[in-house]
């Protein structure tokens, strides 16, 4: 299974508008955050996390072929701005997507046009199934746990995605796993069970100064060393974090940023 990661920015990218910080005028690639998306991918089955308005920046340079799901975490602009932009890839065929009813609730009002009884022609067809947390389903050889988190006071949906049948879990191991959160602020100890026994996690680290709906920095180190994944990977972070390759030099080596475009094998 690869994680490759497509944004780690937060809802304003990085650099931000109009921003003239010393993270925003860094000269270093890695400072470059567009918005929050991952693709996850073995070699029968490709799934997008959160769809943001930076999709069609962040696949131009991606192989083009299919995505058999799409993984909505929240209903905010950030996390499904660009599923319009989805409709190149409805030649291979429907596109589905997997929403809370709140999520799915978000897409029907923002794209009324694509869910219309006469659609007209060139939209996007998107296949809505509507999920909820700890009913896991497959997609292709992978298997979605979603689980909930609290950004702020809204409930939203982390993933625990597991491949089924790899090497690992053909040798009689456990399958090989991710954990994906982001937008984060609290979670229910029950909850962060799910997060458990995986071996790679992704969390929010949006900056270091308190927010009411994300966590901070120290928050993410926290709930990074409390779960003991081998390896986290800190995502939707702002331009107040600071630089990458600064704040990845106060870490532990298993608790590091990630940046757009980074490959991770699990």
């Amino acid at each position: 299974m690869k994680l490759t990661f497509l944004g780690t920015g937060t809802s304003c990218g990085v650099p931000t508008i109009g921003c003239h910080c010393y993270t925003c005028t860094s000269p270093d690639p890695h400072d470059k955050r567009l918005r929050c998306s991952a693709l996850v991918e073995t070699p029968r089955t490709r799934l997008l996390i959160d769809c943001g308005p930076d999709f069609r920046q962040q696949v131009m340079p991606l192989p083009f072929r299919r995505i058999d799901g799409i993984l909505i975490t929240h209903a905010h602009y950030d996390h499904m701005g660009g599923m319009d932009d989805v409709r190149p890839y409805c030649q291979f065929g429907e596109i589905n997507v997997y929403a809370d009813p709140t999520a799915c609730r978000g897409l029907l009002e923002m794209l009324p046009y694509c869910f219309a009884e006469h659609r007209y022609p060139g939209v996007p067809a998107i296949l809505l199934h509507e999920i909820l947390p700890h009913q896991p389903f497959t997609i292709g050889d992978l298997r979605v746990t979603p689980f909930r988190v609290m950004h702020h006071d809204l409930p939203i949906l982390g993933y625990r995605i597991e491949e089924v049948g790899g090497l690992k879990a053909d040798a009689g191991g456990p399958p090989h796993t991710l954990v994906y959160i982001t937008d984060m602020k609290t979670i229910d100890p029950a909850e962060a069970a799910y997060a458990q026994r995986c071996d790679v996690l992704v969390v929010n680290a949006l900056r270091r100064q308190s927010h009411h709906s994300h966590q901070t920095l120290d928050d993410a180190v926290r709930f990074a060393s409390h779960i003991g994944a081998p390896q986290t990977y800190l995502i939707h972070s702002s331009h107040d974090i600071g630089r990458h390759a600064e704040v990845n030099a106060s870490l532990p080596a298993t608790i590091q940023m990630a940046y757009d475009g980074q490959t991770v094998n699990i």
